[in-house]
């Protein structure tokens, strides 16, 4: 028996690679399908089964396209109801892979198709769960994405993931391992561990939603509490994995057409297509072509994409870093974001070359504002709330990135105002968007909170009152 887990950093998401005496099955695949049936092949292998443990709203599966490729089923648990054709299997139902079983542990609560797949060895021993966004590490899934789709508040979907963490995922050994579908950095829940794998046990330990002692109001309570506005891509995603999707391969042939300046200005002109640039934030900062939103390869890109754009059926054309048009395509495409019409042949440099106008970004040092600070200026602080509320400058304003379009009648319309983040990722793409909008009037600070604190300026430190005892 093999078990490979296949975590994409970027989506924080977690896939699964099972093979046994010549048979493999694949657990919430991504879009780009190629990697496991190498893998397969590599292994002497055929792709028997796909598996998914609910219809994902974060990213976009692979499952359509595997399945069509390999001719492998796809198998969903009860309460499923996709477009295409599928198992949908009854609870406890089991599936034979090679020398090992896969039994099916219907586990509603974060969906109401949501299922956790037990894998029993060779022996008949329960060996480890591919729990999905049932149960991860340090958490479980946020029961407040499938309201509408069951009909049901958040407050009865938490007690329904309650029924079935006590039911079906409690009751087993310790030792059985657990292969969750995301980790850390997901905005499928709020509070897991940067680990990817861990023991059933240990997180009876750890999980304060595995808590013994825990009462069902008790747990409603803690699960719902916190919860942020999902980003707006997510039903997107859901609506492509259940009703299905273009193949990738036609997304690629698309996306990778090669525009010269004056034929990606065009097209920019005449669909309305947002212009993305990929660069890293230093060479976005030095130049751009104007109006054109920064979300750097280097980060959370997919996420933010989707935070940010929304729309997964709005035309994109790119400004990438030589060859990595693809892989731009490939990771817009995984959140859905199969709209890209061509990128800039040549870059920005070809853009200046052929004469057009070009946008900067002023960036200045922390040493510098440290300065400015003494004249009382302006500052605004686009990380999360939770890092505002550790450590922040002292009457910076709050406005988180994922929510800046909800701040903008906040900066100033003429006044110089400084802008920063943890790291400068974010305030670059804060400091795009803002532009994009018109308000032309910021100076991004390199090296974002890090350099801050490096620099001497003072710091006020913020305890939330829901954390004192």
């Amino acid at each position: 028996m093999r078990i490979e887990q296949i975590y994409t950093g970027c989506l924080a998401q977690g896939a699964y690679y099972i093979e046994s005496e010549g048979e493999a099955a694949i657990i919430d695949p991504l879009r780009e399908v190629k990697p496991y049936i190498k893998r397969a092949e590599g292994d002497g292998a055929e792709i028997k089964y796909i598996f998914e443990t609910h219809f994902h709203a974060d990213f976009v599966s692979g499952h359509v396209t595997l399945s069509k490729e390999t001719g492998a089923p796809i198998i969903f648990g009860p309460n499923a109801n996709p477009s295409f054709d599928a198992i949908i299997a009854e609870d406890g139902q089991e599936f034979k892979l090679g020398k090992i079983t896969i039994k099916i542990l219907h586990t509603p609560g974060h969906t109401m198709e949501s299922t956790t797949f037990l894998l029993k060895d060779s022996t008949g021993k329960d060996y480890a769960i591919f729990s999905g966004d049932t149960l991860f590490l340090g958490d479980v899934g946020r029961p407040d994405l499938a309201q509408k789709a069951a009909d049901m508040t958040q407050e009865e979907l938490a007690g329904t993931l309650y029924d079935s963490l006590r039911n079906k995922i409690i009751p087993l050994a310790d030792d059985v391992i657990v292969y969750p579908a995301h980790g850390a950095g997901s905005a499928c829940g709020k509070n897991m561990m940067k680990e990817t794998v861990d023991t059933l046990g240990n997180q009876k330990k750890m999980n304060y939603a595995l808590r013994a002692d825990m009462t069902r109001e008790e747990f409603i309570k803690e699960v719902t509490d916190g919860l942020l506005p999902p980003p707006q891509y997510f039903p997107f995603n859901v609506k492509m994995n259940k009703e299905g999707y273009e193949d990738i391969d036609t997304v690629l042939e698309r996306g990778t057409q090669a525009l010269s300046p004056e034929a990606f200005e065009t097209a920019a002109n005449e669909t309305g297509a947002v212009v993305l640039d990929v660069r890293h934030q230093d060479d976005f900062s030095k130049g751009h072509v104007p109006r054109s939103i920064f979300i750097g390869l280097g980060g959370s890109f997919a996420p933010w994409v989707g935070a940010l754009i929304a729309d997964v059926e709005q035309p994109i054309l790119l400004v990438a870093p030589e060859g990595k048009e693809e892989e731009t395509i490939t990771r817009l495409s995984r959140v859905g974001f199969d709209g890209t019409l061509g990128y800039l042949d040549g870059g920005i440099a070809a853009w200046k070359s052929a004469g057009k106008e070009v946008d900067t970004v002023k960036s200045v040092k922390a040493e510098v504002l440290k300065e400015k600070l003494e004249a009382k200026v302006p500052v605004f602080d686009v990380r999360k709330e939770s890092e505002y509320s550790a450590e922040h400058i002292e009457d910076a304003k709050l406005t988180p990135l994922d929510f800046l379009n909800d701040h903008l009648s906040e900066f100033p319309g003429e006044e110089t105002f400084y802008v920063h983040c943890a790291g400068g990722y974010r305030s670059m793409i804060a400091a795009s968007i803002l532009k994009s909008r018109g308000i032309h009037n910021l100076v991004d600070v390199a090296g974002g909170f890090k350099a801050i604190k490096e620099a001497g300026i003072p710091v006020t430190d913020f305890v939330c009152p829901t954390t004192l005892k």
